[in-house]
């Protein structure tokens, strides 16, 4: 009979590319991964792997098994839901990821909740993009990834997911005190066409939609600093480097010498819940999302 722990480990190794990320994956080490897929090879009688340069790769045999084991595994996933949905205590452990502000600004709220609500729920959580959120909710190395698009630039998700929507974030434009527009009741992104901007790193969802965002308006960016932190950002801010969209969830205080002011049009970030849909009737998700929505109605 295969081993359902050497299945995941394969299944692992399919989903990662690597031995090094299947080890980091499954949270163990990198010799206890070789371990049970050796063990597995010779319960099958096949070779599952073969060298590929300074790594491995699966052979025929191993892909094929592994597309068994990622059936299995979800298959696992919907009997454990169901057994304890039907028992309908909120048990075990949830994993939840989030990208850095509603980390900051959901997190402590929403463990402190599930924590006195459900005392016998182990709640991990961990600071992640969005993108990353989505790929390990599907790999089934978070159980719940809190994402974000925003109005005029949508995140996709793949097919497989459930949502919960959670709350509508609003941007401003952050610019030192000094700037002329300072003053104003609201500014349109056009007014900063001659500016320098602080942005978040290339690459990410929100950089994207930056660049994205000032060009569908005639303007072409001059990005001159990245910081992936807000603090960081209004600190470049506040010493006059510029000028950046900032969102209010987790925001925090604002440094001395900064100014906000509301964009005209309404920019808004739309905040979602997503996850794997054959682990929708687990009790432990359900409660999740609904303290993700409590304490977002009260921001």
């Amino acid at each position: 009979m295969l081993n359902l722990e050497r299945l995941r480990t394969l299944d692992a190794l399919a989903r990662h590319g690597s031995v090094s990320g299947a080890a980091g994956g499954l949270h163990v080490t990198t010799s206890a991964v070789s371990q049970q897929l050796a063990k597995l090879e010779r319960e099958v009688g096949q070779r599952l792997l073969t060298k590929n340069g300074r790594g491995v790769r699966l052979t025929d045999a191993g892909r094929l098994l592994a597309d068994h084991a990622a059936r299995i595994l979800s298959q696992v996933e919907l009997a454990q839901a169901d057994i304890e949905a039907q028992r309908g205590q909120v048990v075990g452990e949830v994993r939840i990821g989030a990208f850095p502000t509603a980390a900051r600004g959901l997190f402590p709220g929403v463990v402190s909740a599930l924590r006195c609500d459900h005392p016998e729920l182990r709640v991990r959580s961990r600071e992640l993009e969005p993108e990353q959120g989505i790929t390990r909710v599907i790999r089934g190395d978070l159980d719940l990834a809190i994402v974000l698009d925003w109005s005029n630039k949508r995140l996709p998700v793949p097919g497989g997911l459930a949502q919960a929507h959670l709350l509508d974030d609003a941007a401003d434009v952050a610019m030192p005190s000094g700037h002329a527009l300072a003053g104003r009741a609201e500014v349109d992104l056009e007014d900063f066409a001659d500016d320098e901007w602080v942005s978040w790193p290339e690459g990410e969802f929100c950089y994207e939609w930056l660049v994205f965002t000032l060009r569908s308006r005639g303007i072409e960016p001059r990005i001159s600093h990245l910081a992936g932190e807000h603090h960081t950002q209004l600190a470049l801010i506040a010493a006059g480097l510029g000028v950046c969209v900032t969102p209010r969830l987790g925001r925090g205080p604002v440094p001395d010498g900064v100014a906000l002011v509301p964009v005209r049009q309404g920019m808004r970030r739309h905040v979602y819940a997503v996850w794997r849909t054959d682990a929708d009737r687990r009790p432990s998700i359900r409660a999740a999302v609904e303290a993700l929505r409590r304490v977002a109605a009260e921001l």
